[in-house]
């Protein structure tokens, strides 16, 4: 009942600062853009790519927006969210995601999934996509697993596309000497961080717009403080930017103020 009063004092259709927005409703600020335009080369390229960022940037909110935009009757997703499942893990959620039946033994499994993800390529004319998300938890023995599976055919081609997702410590665990092998083989880097001062009063000026707001509803000193609090971060600004519409509603306001945006900081950045 309260979301449907603010909505109305506001003047909105709906609560603006959503994580289930439509792809193609998504604000494209710069960092956001550069990192789908990387994750639609890994996929085109049959690369293996590296997505890094700090928890919030907006890491997997690119993956979607590129996603959407593939054909998929020429792509197969396999989406592994918990890499601690381990290599044998990895490889069987690999190997039964294109429909096979992996085999027990971990030497037989490596292979086994890089022959699926080949045949996926090969007899389907489907690229494989592999997205292993919170990739900063590998250890050295799953990160030499991943290169394996991309060793196909004298190692003339790669079967598929693999992303890896982390936080910026994966970047540095793939520089150590030991996986040399492996960072030799990406192709495709990118680290997000965030969005500016401008893309933030863009990003709020969106999500508003979404929800049918035209005219200005956050001052600029309540956008400025928002954004340095949130670091840039989407996630962030989402949290802080709701809980001071919030914090301006309880007061009876009809412009979300310097106030208000630091009664939210106040309440958001103590739990995050």
């Amino acid at each position: 009942m309260m979301h449907e009063t603010l909505i109305k004092h506001f003047a909105l259709k709906g609560m603006p600062f959503r994580r289930d927005l439509d792809p193609a409703a998504l604000h494209r600020h710069d960092d956001h853009a550069q990192a789908c335009a990387r994750i639609a080369w890994t996929i085109a390229d049959k690369a293996i790519g590296v997505l890094t960022g700090e928890v919030g940037v907006g890491k997997t909110v690119a993956i979607r927006a590129t996603l959407a935009g593939l054909d998929p009757t020429r792509h197969t997703i396999i989406y592994i969210a918990n890499p601690a499942v381990g290599t044998r893990g990895i490889c069987h959620h690999i190997v039964v995601s294109l429909g096979g039946r992996p085999h027990l033994h971990r030497a037989i499994l490596i292979p086994q999934a890089a022959d699926a993800l080949a045949t996926e390529q090969a007899e389907r004319a489907r690229t494989p996509v592999v997205i292993i998300d919170e990739a900063h938890l590998l250890e050295h023995d799953q990160l030499e697993s991943i290169r394996m599976l991309t060793n196909h055919d004298l190692d003339s081609r790669s079967p598929g596309a693999i992303l890896l997702v982390g936080q910026p410590t994966l970047r540095r665990q793939i520089k150590l000497g030991v996986l040399t092998a492996l960072d030799q083989r990406i192709g495709v880097r990118w680290h997000m961080t965030g969005m500016t001062e401008a893309e933030t009063a863009g990003y709020i000026t969106h999500h508003l717009a979404q929800q049918g707001r035209s005219e200005p509803l956050f001052s600029e000193d309540a956008i400025a403080l928002i954004h340095e609090s949130a670091r840039g971060r989407p996630r962030s600004v989402n949290n802080l930017a709701t809980a001071a519409l919030v914090a301006g509603f309880a007061t009876g306001k009809k412009i979300v103020d310097e106030s208000a945006a630091r009664a939210a900081v106040s309440e958001v950045i103590a739990t995050e």
